[in-house]
C-alpha cells in the first residue's frame, strides 16, 4: 500500500508516547492538525490511495489525540491523507489510535511523521521546521532564547541530515507571502534567492509579484541581493523592483562559442590557447579597421 512503508516510521517515532486505546472513530469527530504543514492534495497519488482504501479498507490507524475538554472529539497526528482518502472513497468510520499528547509533542509528531516523504514541497518543509523548532523550545529548554534556537536548529538538522544553517533558510521561506512561496514550490525561484526575498517587507513582496506576472520572469539570486539591500536601505519601490527585474541577466546575453578543438586546426601546434584568443582579436580588429577605411572612401567619393 502507499501508505504502509509511512507508518512503520510512524510507529518510531510514537515508539516512546503512551496509547490510550485502538478504536473506530467517525468521521465528522476527526480534526485535522490546526497547524498542520503538509498539504493534502488531491493527485493522482490520492486518487491511487482513495481507490485502495475503498477495496482494502484502511489497513493502518490514523493516529490521533484528544482534544482537551472534550471526550469525542480527536485531532489526526498522523494520517490526514488517509482521512481524506476515507472521506472520498465514502466511508464514515476509520480505524484510530489514540496517544496521550500534549500539544507540543503533537506537533513534533506530526511533522516527524512526514518529513521522511520523498516528495515534500520547500513550503511544507519551511513551516515544519518552524513549527517543530517552536514545539522543541517549549518543552523546557532552559537555554537562553538565541542559544536555544542555535542548538534546536542543530539537533533539527541532525535529525535530518541538513546542516544548521540549512534549517534556518528553510524557516526564512515562512516570511514569504503565500504567491511567492507557491513560486519557490514550483521550481521557478530556487531556495537561495527566495531566502533572500524573505527580507523584503509584505508590501515590497506584493510589488515584486506584480512585477514577476506582469514580465513575467523571476529575480536570480544577485537581484534578489540587490533588493534585499535596498530593501534594507529603504530604497526600494515598485519602479526599482521593475529596473532590477528587467535587467538583462548575464545568462540571457547572447554568446558566440568555438570550440577550441576547431580553432586549433588553423593555428600552428605550437600556439597556446592565449595566442589564439590574441590573435582572433587581432584578426578581428584589423577587419573592422579594413571596414572602416572602405566606409570613409565611399564617403569621401
Amino acid at each position: 500500500m502507499l501508505y504502509k512503508k509511512k507508518d512503520k516510521e510512524v510507529d518510531n517515532i510514537m515508539k516512546n508516547e503512551k496509547i490510550i486505546s485502538s478504536v473506530n472513530i467517525p468521521i465528522e469527530k476527526l480534526h485535522p492538525f490546526e497547524e498542520n504543514p503538509y498539504k493534502v492534495l488531491d493527485n493522482d497519488e490520492m486518487n491511487m490511495l482513495t481507490d485502495s482504501i475503498q477495496e482494502h479498507g484502511i489497513l493502518s490507524p490514523i493516529i490521533v489525540r484528544q482534544f482537551e475538554n472534550k471526550t469525542d472529539e480527536y485531532e489526526v497526528i498522523s494520517g490526514h491523507r488517509r482521512l481524506h482518502a476515507a472521506e472520498k472513497a465514502g466511508i464514515h468510520e476509520v480505524p484510530a489510535l489514540i496517544y496521550a499528547l500534549d500539544k507540543s509533542a503533537a506537533a513534533i509528531a506530526v511533522v516527524d511523521s512526514n518529513l521522511h516523504r520523498e516528495h515534500i514541497l520547500p513550503s511544507e518543509k519551511a513551516f515544519a521546521y518552524k513549527i517543530k523548532m517552536e514545539s522543541m523550545k517549549h518543552q523546557g529548554v532552559t537555554l537562553s532564547q538565541v542559544a536555544t534556537k542555535i542548538d534546536t536548529a542543530a539537533e533539527i538538522g541532525k535529525q535530518q541530515g541538513e546542516s544548521r544553517d540549512q534549517v534556518f533558510r528553510y524557516i526564512r521561506l515562512t516570511n514569504l507571502i503565500p504567491e511567492i512561496l507557491q513560486y519557490v514550490d514550483a521550481g521557478k525561484i530556487a531556495l537561495t534567492p527566495a531566502v533572500e526575498l524573505s527580507y523584503l517587507t509584505k508590501e515590497e513582496q506584493i510589488a515584486l509579484l506584480e512585477t514577476i506576472e506582469s514580465e513575467q520572469c523571476t529575480p536570480s539570486l544577485s537581484q534578489a541581493q540587490q533588493m534585499k539591500k535596498l530593501s534594507q536601505d529603504g530604497h526600494l519601490d515598485i519602479d526599482t523592483i521593475f529596473s532590477i527585474l528587467t535587467a538583462e541577466k548575464a545568462n540571457q546575453k547572447e554568446q558566440i562559442k568555438f570550440k577550441v578543438d576547431d580553432l586549433r586546426r588553423l593555428f600552428p601546434k605550437s600556439y597556446t590557447t592565449q595566442q589564439i584568443e590574441k590573435t582572433i582579436m587581432q584578426l578581428i580588429l584589423d577587419w573592422q579597421q579594413k571596414r572602416e577605411r572602405n566606409k570613409n572612401n565611399r564617403d569621401s567619393r
